[in-house]
């Protein structure tokens, strides 16, 4: 049976959906990737998805938001050396390129002036396939690093930004995430002993260590390297929070340091929440708006639908045929699986 694997290279993580032409969502991948640091790291993700993969008659459709990272010298850099290392690694297997609003294009014929619709498109495809599901639906994917919040009216996106310049001013890109944002990077204050106190503006602690304290975290999405470089238990993620105060670790007051990340995690709730409600105010009050939560901080996304009297759906239950043996659910990976099947969507099975 033909196969389509769709793609989404990322700056921290490489992640995978494979489809089949009956619609079947047969495997899901998720590799840490910190392409910041080397292209090996790409050809590192990309050939472990590669060697688990089932064989066959295979489409890769990629997407991408890696080319930013500082390892290159700009985006267009970025997504030049992306495409021509995926297809080093794949050889002569044909490779199309999800290019937003343009639509797909083979990867040969992707031109300079494509570059911005090709740029870190991947939130389009997922939110695509919910408005092309939904009437009208805010989409939230909270992901390791960043958050996205798109309105969906009609069965249409209703972005008001494009790149991620217009994203930011538009609050429809919130950069928090559940796993690499730094504690600093989120708040300049948090409640220690029902106390206010100021954090220091230190790499000491990630949101990551935030999660794994409230038991949040699932391990198989926590790929990252901590601040320090050392164990992800429960008591060295405590430790880490605790050099944000400058007061010592114990381990006897573990509770203490639960009520501090709770607090954490509602500040971080809150900024997404506004995020959220940003967008709500722009649909008029008789519409029906359901919640759609993706990534792996869609936790999240279920407990701000029911702070608003708002109904949830996964992102998940978007599809209707799944192989039983998935290690990560599709929400895991929205972008990877919403490219796969956008693009199994127009392509009759023959020209796969």
């Amino acid at each position: 049976m033909h196969l389509i694997i769709g793609w989404d290279i990322g700056g921290a993580h490489v992640k995978a959906a494979v489809i089949n032409t009956n619609g079947t969502i047969e495997a899901i991948f998720l590799e840490a990737c910190p392409l910041w640091k080397g292209l090996n790291y790409l050809h590192q993700a990309i050939k472990a998805v590669l060697a688990k993969s089932p064989y066959g008659k295979v489409q890769h459709v990629l997407t991408m938001t890696g080319e930013l990272v500082d390892l290159f010298e700009n985006r267009d850099d970025g997504i030049q050396q992306i495409i021509k290392n995926f297809q080093q690694l794949i050889g002569d297997k044909p490779l199309i390129i999800y290019a937003g609003s343009a639509g797909f294009i083979e990867a040969n014929n992707v031109k300079t002036q494509h570059y911005l619709n090709v740029a870190s498109a991947n939130w389009l495809a997922s939110a695509d396939w919910v408005a092309k599901s939904c009437d009208h639906a805010l989409f939230v994917d909270i992901g390791s690093t960043t958050t996205d919040i798109l309105l969906c009216k009609n069965k249409h996106v209703d972005a008001q930004g494009i790149s991620d310049y217009q994203r930011l001013k538009s609050g429809e890109l919130v950069y928090t995430g559940i796993v690499r944002t730094a504690v600093m990077a989120l708040t300049q204050s948090a409640i220690f002993k029902a106390q206010k106190i100021h954090l220091m503006a230190e790499y000491f602690a990630t949101m990551a260590d935030v999660y794994r304290i409230t038991g949040e975290l699932n391990e198989a999405h926590d790929k990252t390297d901590t601040a320090d470089g050392k164990e992800k238990s429960l008591a060295a993620s405590a430790k880490r929070l605790s050099r944000m105060i400058g007061f010592e670790f114990k381990y006897d007051e573990l509770e203490l340091w639960q009520a501090f990340a709770l607090d954490l995690k509602h500040q971080q709730k809150q900024q997404i929440k506004a995020g959220c409600l940003k967008q709500l105010n722009r649909v008029a009050k008789d519409k029906n708006i359901t919640l759609i939560g993706a990534g792996i901080g869609r936790f999240l996304v279920k407990e701000i639908a029911c702070d608003l009297n708002l109904s949830y759906q996964d992102f998940e239950t978007l599809f209707h045929s799944k192989s039983q043996n998935l290690h990560y659910s599709l929400s895991d990976c929205a972008p990877a699986v919403a490219v796969a099947a956008l693009f199994k969507n127009i392509s009759p099975p023959h020209s796969i």
